[in-house]
Parts: C-alpha cells; structure tokens; sequence
C-alpha cells in the first residue's frame, strides 16, 4: 500500500511517500529559525510557514518516491494534537489530494505517530509494549497490548520535557530549542555535581513533574551567586537533564515490569536526547527488556510516521470522512 503523510502539527512541516513499512521520501522544512529570536514556536508564524513550505515539499517527495498522485492508496494527515492552525493547514492540504485522486484519506494521531515510527527500522513486530512518549508538548508511558490500542498510564502532571528543556536552557542563554543545546552542553559536564530533586520519583503512579525541577534549577543558580560562587554551566545542565532522565527510565522499567511486557518502545523529539538512550539501552538490556528507540530524524516530527500509522489503519479498513477537522487537544487512543 502507497500511501502520503502529511504532519504539520506544530514547527516542522513533514511529507512523506510510504510503501508498506518501506520509505520512497521523508522530507522536513523546519521552522526554527524563524522562531528562534521569540525563543518559541509562535502559532500564526508556525502556520504561515506550513502554507508556504507544503506544496513545493508535496511536489518534491512524490518526485524522490517516484510516484505520482494517482499512484497513492491512502492519504494520511496528523489530526491532532497540536496547534490548530497549523493543524488544519496540513488537513485541507489532504483533503485537496484525496478529493482530487479518489485515495481515501485517515486521520492519524500525533502521538500514535511517534510510537509506530519504530516500524520503519524494527518491522512491524511492537506489541506488547510499554511507551514512553516524550516531546515539546507530552510526557506520557503508555500501554499498547496490541496495535492501535493504548492504555494511558500516567503522564506529566504540569510541564512536558521538552518544555522544561526549553525553559531551562532560556534561562541558561542556550537559545531555541533547547533540548539539543543542553544535551550537547551537558557532555561536557559531571551529572552527579548537583543533587536536583526528582519529583513523584517514589510515588506508586506512573505520572511525572517537571516544574519543580525547574524551579529548582532557577533557586540553585540563585543561590550560587548570591554566595559569590560561579555556576558551571556544563555540571548544570548534566545535572538537570540527569534528573528528568533518572525519572524517565525508572518508570519505563518499572512499568514494563507491571504490565508483564518485554518490549520498550521511545517516541518524540525529547528522544533524541543522548543520555536517555544511554540509560534506558543499557538499563533496558540489564533487566532482560528490548528496547526499540528511533533514529534521530524519526524522532522529530516528520510524515513517514503519519503515513505508515495511515497505512496501517487503512489496511484494516479505517477511513476518515471529508468533514474531518483539527483536533489540538485530540487524547491518545
């Protein structure tokens, strides 16, 4: 099955060219320079830019797949969650090429996207499996006991990762985005060197806090200068991530454990955060789990997964009507 995936729920425009698990094109137009000086995605500017960038990348990955639009089976478009104008950018982008070519179009989950983008390197073997879903705007571990089924069971109680990344790293000076810019710093810096709480860490849920995390960082920083001391940046910002990665894999592992599954799968951008994969890899191997993580370019938002989680859906008959609208608050399952 051939088929189109369109993502546009955020600052990335994404279209890609599927056949079955293989991919014929995945390109990307990224949006981060021009919201970079506002030290944030700016919603109008994010969705201008996906009206800009769309045709000529519907043009350009149906040229590198070799195909044309008559030759698609399916036309999938990321519904939600995400940022309704740029949402619906990408859905009358779809429902143009559906109404012009008779492929029927379905509708796909952003964050079902992220988890089945392990198929275009692992096949189609995934569930059972516990995921951890992590991005800008969702810190969630998820349950999927087959595919296209998912359990919610826990997720931030207040800021996602990729948002306490961002936010640290603004203060910081590290500039937008700021989960690869401390990632990067971090490297260079000693995790241990700064104790930083890791919130609901104990508690008998699988939910996650970020903002106090956060605010800890803020009050330690101050502190040191108000006692004349320097902060190193590098052990700050080793630290911090340390302390959201000491969370993440604790509750992955434990979660996998609970729900008797020998699959972990990653999905979202914060994913591609290096000492996440590290620790989870390796503490995954220990415990005896397989853990399927994605590579880079598949972590951040982009249209092969759209379009394979569309091809799947489609194969077993799902169809999405043309009335279909954005959904930015659209839950899981």
């Amino acid at each position: 099955m051939r088929v189109l995936g369109i993502e546009t729920s955020c600052d990335e425009t994404g279209v890609a060219v599927v056949e079955d698990e293989t991919v014929l094109a995945n390109l990307i137009a990224s949006q981060v320079a021009l919201h970079e000086r506002f030290g944030g995605v700016v919603p109008e500017i994010a969705s201008r830019a996906h009206v800009e960038a769309l045709t000529p990348l519907l043009d350009e990955a149906l040229e590198r797949a070799g195909v044309g639009f008559g030759d698609l089976d399916g036309v999938a478009v990321t519904v939600g969650p995400g940022l309704v104008g740029a949402l619906l950018v990408g859905i009358v982008a779809a429902k143009s090429v559906s109404l012009a070519t008779s492929a029927p179009l379905i509708g796909v989950n952003h964050l079902e996207g992220h988890i089945l983008a392990n198929a275009v390197e692992h096949g189609r073997d995934l569930a059972p499996a516990v995921c951890l879903v992590v991005s800008g705007g969702h810190t969630m571990l998820v349950h999927m006991p087959e595919l296209h089924r998912y359990e919610i069971l826990g997720q931030t109680v207040d800021d996602a990762a990729g948002e306490a990344f961002d936010k640290v790293a603004r203060f910081l000076g590290l500039g937008f985005p700021g989960g690869p810019a401390v990632d990067r710093l971090a490297r260079q810096g000693d995790p241990d060197a700064i104790r930083f709480p890791r919130a609901m860490a104990d508690s008998d849920t699988y939910d996650f806090s970020l903002s106090g995390l956060k605010t800890a960082v803020l009050r330690h920083v101050q502190a040191e200068r108000e006692a004349g001391r320097e902060v190193d940046p590098a052990d700050l910002a080793a630290s911090f991530q340390e302390a959201i990665v000491d969370v993440q894999v604790s509750k992955t592992i434990r979660a996998a454990r609970d729900r008797a599954v020998e699959t972990i799968l990653l999905g979202g951008g914060v994913v591609a955060n290096s000492r996440l994969r590290e620790r989870l890899e390796k503490e995954g191997a220990e415990a005896g789990l397989r853990v399927l993580i994605p590579s880079i370019d598949l972590c951040t938002d982009n249209g092969a997964m759209i379009a394979l989680a569309g091809a799947w859906r489609l194969g077993r008959g799902d169809r999405t009507g043309l009335e279909i609208g954005a959904d930015p608050s659209l839950e899981l399952g």
